[in-house]
């Protein structure tokens, strides 16, 4: 269902780490409630620094998946 229907999609592969992080912020700031997020990244770090930078309870985690490519993919709703 969700892979269906992802409200934003950002894909951080290959972006500067603060440059990211901006645009991530920005991102879910100009999100409404119940809208969802998809961040996708090449590293470990994308994933902590994501949890990092949003406040747990402004979201709720729908997925995180890693693959074999070590393609990080997760994906949120903001609350």
């Amino acid at each position: 269902m969700l892979e269906n229907h992802v409200d934003y999609s950002l894909d951080f592969r290959g972006a500067i780490a603060p440059l990211a992080m901006l645009k991530l912020s920005r991102v879910f700031r100009e999100m409404r409630p119940n809208q969802t997020l998809e961040v996708l990244g090449l590293d470990a770090d994308t994933r902590s620094d994501l949890f990092r930078l949003l406040p747990k309870v402004s979201y709720d985690l729908i997925a995180m998946d890693e693959s074999e490519a070590a393609l990080i993919r997760v994906c949120l709703r903001k609350r």
